[in-house]
């Protein structure tokens, strides 16, 4: 089975110069852990999780109405392909300790993909997810998302 057959289609993704605050209230509004940083070309420069928001901005006390998403974002993002093998994008997952990855075609975001993407499919492999599972949470939790 491929990535885009079991992606989300719909991605929401912010622009570097947007705001933590404004970045915070589309991932509420959408209800979304994660959401990639995107050029205007679409091409991911950035990643921005609910925990970033927390860690990085709100524990550092940055004022989240002034400081632009850049500022927080994981930079460099693992992405994948939407022809990829799921095994592999589970691979990727596996490997960076990463729930959701965002999903690319020609170097543009096309959607996201995730843990829960990868459950709620009865054609995944119940065994290789399982594995994927425990290396993210297993691990040293040193990239949690």
């Amino acid at each position: 089975m491929k990535v885009k057959d079991c992606m989300c289609n719909h991605v929401n993704f912010v622009k570097p110069e947007t705001t933590i605050r404004d970045c915070a209230k589309i991932m509420g509004e959408e209800h979304i852990g994660c959401t990639p940083v995107c050029d205007d070309q679409k091409n991911v420069v950035g990643i921005v999780t609910d925990r970033d928001i927390l860690l990085r901005a709100v524990a550092c006390d940055k004022d989240t109405c002034k400081t632009p998403v850049s500022e927080i974002m994981t930079t460099n993002p693992c992405t994948c392909e939407t022809t990829a093998d799921l095994t592999e994008a589970e691979r990727l997952m596996s490997t960076n300790q990463i729930r959701r990855i965002p999903v690319v075609e020609n170097k543009k975001v096309v959607g996201m993909l995730t843990l829960g993407d990868l459950a709620a499919n009865e054609a995944v492999d119940e065994d290789e997810l399982c594995d994927t599972i425990e290396c993210i949470c297993c691990s040293d939790d040193k990239n949690a998302d």
